[in-house]
């Protein structure tokens, strides 16, 4: 059997790996069923979802003739090491590190950070639109996550707020 397109041969395969690992990880909590729902509902129905949808870009790479086999090019990892980066300073200034007496900054300045920081991650970087960007951004989810869900986060460093 030949592959015709290597993009939608690896992507199936992820996504098939990625739907049996969350609904092997939903087994472990209660599933119930459609009309009581427990907490492992979901995870596996998403899992089975996700299975059964990279069963199918995987049988439509095998194939659906593509021009030249759609190879895949190389690792792009300038912007995966920014993305990645990121996303590791959110956590840290969102959370924190105890272990290494670092505080929490509060979600404003890890939301600025995580816009910044990921703008590296593009071509081009201009610095109004990522600030404007990162203003909304925050705003945003100030409005969504603290004034409508009432979730309780810490907003503004301690310095700060107190």
């Amino acid at each position: 059997m030949k592959i015709k397109s290597q993009k939608d041969f690896w992507a199936g395969l992820l996504f098939i790996a990625m739907g049996i690992a969350f609904a092997w990880g939903a087994t472990n909590y209660t599933i119930g069923e459609g009309a009581r729902m427990g907490p492992g509902y979901f995870p596996l129905m998403l899992g089975i979802l996700l299975a059964g949808l990279g069963a199918f870009v995987l049988f439509e790479s095998l194939v659906v003739e593509t021009e030249d086999g759609e190879k895949i090019g190389t690792w792009a990892w300038r912007p995966l090491a920014f993305i990645l980066a990121a996303n590791f300073v959110f956590g840290i200034l969102l959370g924190g590190l105890p272990g290494f007496h670092v505080p929490a900054m509060g979600m404003i300045l890890a939301i600025i950070a995580l816009t910044f920081i990921s703008a590296f991650a593009g071509d081009e970087f201009n610095l109004k639109e990522i600030a404007i960007l990162s203003v909304v951004l925050a705003a945003g989810s100030y409005a969504a996550f603290v004034w409508l869900l009432r979730l309780q986060f810490q907003v503004w460093p301690t310095f700060i707020a107190g």
